[in-house]
């Protein structure tokens, strides 16, 4: 029998280990540089190069200094946020992101990208919620796997970050994070497991989980994804997240970076030789970590001479790539008297209002900072749909505080000393007249004015890494302005940007346009100015639910956040619409919810139910019509209620979805499919997800707070899922 690649791969690997010197060994497992290790020169071994991050390849750094280099050839197309690849409910998006990441890397000679992250949104203040997908991991998997499988089409390697329950800034480098299993399983692991089937990298993270270091897990690392999932990819730390030689080369880790440039005492440089020298950690360990990285420049193709995908980046098809995520991202959360889309025939003025209108965001975020090739900015791509023959007047509305954003040139060297929550400073005098000046005067034209558009919301001094947010409200008195604004001409259209919720309960009601845009990209000030004017119909929907209160949160209202040294997740499985949903909350807008130019119609469902004694299959149509006169696209949502169970469980869960274009008038069929693993929760007495006999109902919808179709199936289990 032929061997297999992977055995043949596995073969070579410890061929070449056995060649190896010790000190050669352990400069494969950690940095040299600070985006590479070292390679093997005598035995042909080249280093592994990586570089941050999920919104495109970042610039290039010196290996010893986090000055940038500074030369012009590293500009690059700046891609949505995961949230707004998230917001479109696209799958083919989503590889097609991962496409344009992939080839850019490898265009810009790395051999691995640390994207995508897929941890969950527990708490709206979380710095880093932009760089994620939402708050259910449905929908996270089911975006991500693709977004992995586009990256590595160019022989570059996705590291799926940060493994796991990295989901807040403040204390991020010691907190101790208290999770229950229901909620560790049924949450926060699952986008990991999926994510591991395929990804040829993770990235551990930097807290703890019950008392152990992410980075040094031997219940993460070694049991859960070794043993359990049978991972065989590289698992690199987090920049900094080691703390322990023998912890760490004891547990599955394989590659250790930091911020820090004394390479030579990192945990698994010097420490590590003298460590097995001594007899404290056993050579072999280091030989299987050798392995997983050579197994992987097998399967990049940096070690047998093939000719490797060279990768490219700046195209035009990166820039459409962009620009098509960025349309399908935009959400319509309001749109009463049909008031969007704003006309563009006879559209003689325009008034603008706000500093987002023309902030470019790509140079913030932390790790996730872009050096943009170009970045159209709202009023830029409002100005470029219009064209000429409209009068745009620019107001900027309100202003910031003189708090820098992280993106200063040493940021990320001071970072393991520093992770906490934004402390917000005082605002002077001086400010606060400055800002009633400003909003005093875009006031005063909105009464003037027949059109005006207000662009808010938040930048990289709120969403970024390290530091977290302090509560949901819109900094800089922008409430306050929008409410003034609204008084005076109650047809503003208003838009926010930023990676997480805000509260609007000052002024939504008296709103009768609310647009919703993310940290879109190269192209997303176009994107929006194409829905707002009618180009593009809108067909976002929200990854996340978007509370009246901050208070209405769970993990504020059950759970905490951020704790101190540990922090408790009290709420369990409640997190996001699972809670709303099952306390009956009210949010500002639910989870799934995104409005349309035009209207859809679902009919009744169909479904195909065949189970055995080890596998369910339940095969559901149902069909969906364009109603009204604009093509546009919906995502048919299908959500798993278990009325009766032996324990706890949310009200709904959502477990596939299907987006469909179409035509005026058109109808298709949405097609969903779900397994055992779907009507599943995880026993935490025998250590596995179990689905119990009984009654299931089916619901079908637009979002989660609008059902359409309900059915029910009955089944009848007698065995625990495998998933």
């Amino acid at each position: 029998m032929e061997q297999s690649e992977e055995a043949r791969f596995a073969a070579h690997a410890k061929e070449l280990t056995g060649k190896m010197t010790l000190e050669e060994k352990t400069a494969m497992l950690h940095g040299v540089g600070l985006f590479r290790t070292a390679g093997v020169e005598r035995l042909g071994i080249p280093p592994l190069k990586m570089s941050d991050g999920p919104m495109g390849v970042r610039q290039e750094f010196p290996d010893n200094s986090w000055e940038p280099v500074g030369l012009p050839d590293d500009y690059v197309t700046y891609l949505p946020c995961n949230s707004a690849v998230a917001a479109t409910w696209n799958r083919e998006l989503a590889y097609r992101t991962g496409k344009v990441l992939g080839e850019e890397a490898r265009g810009r000679g790395k051999d691995v990208i640390l994207a995508p992250g897929v941890n969950l949104k527990r708490s709206p203040l979380c710095g880093r919620n932009f760089e994620y997908m939402s708050e259910d991991p449905c929908l996270t998997k089911e975006l991500a796997v693709p977004l992995i499988r586009g990256i590595q089409e160019s022989d570059a390697a996705a590291c799926v970050k940060h493994f796991a329950v990295n989901n807040q800034e403040t204390e991020r480098l010691q907190v101790d994070v208290q999770v229950g299993e229901r909620a560790l399983h049924e949450l926060y692991l699952p986008a990991f497991r999926a994510c591991a089937r395929v990804s040829l990298c993770l990235m551990s993270a930097y807290e703890q989980l019950r008392g152990e270091f992410c980075s040094q897990s031997k219940y993460l690392l070694n049991q859960l994804l070794r043993r359990e999932w049978g991972y065989r990819g590289v698992v690199i730390s987090d920049w900094g997240a080691v703390h322990d030689t023998r912890l760490a080369a004891e547990s599955g880790l394989d590659v250790e970076m930091s911020v820090e440039t004394d390479f030579d005492h990192y945990h698994f440089a010097q420490p590590l030789i003298d460590a097995v020298k001594a007899d404290r950690v056993p050579e072999y360990l280091l030989n299987q970590k050798v392995e997983h990285i050579l197994v992987l420049m097998q399967k990049l193709h940096m070690l047998d001479g093939a000719q490797r995908k060279p990768g490219t980046y700046d195209t035009a098809a990166h820039r459409q790539a962009a620009l098509e995520t960025a349309q399908e991202s935009v959400v319509l959360l309001k749109n009463e008297d049909n008031l969007l889309p704003l006309p563009k025939k006879g559209l003689k003025k325009l008034l603008v209002i706000g500093a987002n209108a023309v902030r470019t965001h790509a140079p913030g975020g932390g790790s996730a900072e872009i050096k943009a090739l170009y970045e159209i900015t709202p009023l830029l791509g409002i100005r470029t749909v219009l064209g000429g023959n409209t009068d745009i007047r620019w107001v900027k509305g309100y202003c910031a505080d003189t708090q820098p954003e992280q993106s200063g040139k040493n940021w990320q060297a001071e970072s393991l000393k520093n992770t906490a929550q934004n402390v917000l400073k005082n605002v002077t005098d001086a400010l606060r007249s400055k800002r009633e000046t400003l909003r005093e005067e875009a006031v005063k034209l909105a009464g003037e004015y027949e059109h005006v558009v207000v662009i808010g919301g938040l930048n990289h001094r709120q969403d970024t890494e390290g530091k977290d947010r302090t509560s949901m409200k819109l900094p800089y008195e922008q409430d306050e302005l929008i409410a003034e604004v609204l008084k005076a001409n109650p047809n503003a259209v208003i838009v926010l940007t930023g990676g997480s919720p805000v509260e609007m309960g000052r002024w939504a009601a008296q709103a009768k346009a609310v647009v919703w845009g993310w940290y879109a990209g190269l192209e997303g000030g176009r994107a929006l100015a194409e829905v707002l004017f009618g180009d593009v119909n809108p067909s976002g929907k929200l990854p996340e639910t978007f509370a009246k209160r901050l208070e209405d949160c769970p993990a504020h209202s059950i759970g905490e956040f951020p704790g101190g040294r540990t922090v408790s997740y009290k709420e369990n499985i409640f997190v996001g619409y699972r809670h709303f949903d099952t306390a009956s909350i009210e949010p500002q807008f639910c989870f799934g919810h995104g409005l349309s130019y035009t209207q859809f119609a679902y009919s009744e469902p169909k479904f195909q139910l065949t189970e055995t004694e080890r596998e369910l299959t339940v095969n559901i149509r149902c069909m969906v019509t364009n109603t009204g006169d604009r093509a546009g696209k919906e995502t048919v949502q299908l959500y798993v209620r278990d009325p009766e169970c032996s324990v706890a469980r949310s009200y709904k869960e959502l477990r596939s979805f299907c987006k469909l274009a179409l035509a005026p008038g058109e109808s298709r069929t949405a097609e969903m499919s779900l397994s055992a693993a779907d009507f599943s929760f995880y026993d935490t007495e025998n250590h596995v997800f179990k689905a119990e006999p009984g009654e299931y109902q089916i619901l079908i919808g637009s979002s989660s707070r609008d059902i359409r179709l309900k059915t029910s199936i009955d089944t009848e289990f007698t065995h625990c899922t495998a998933e």
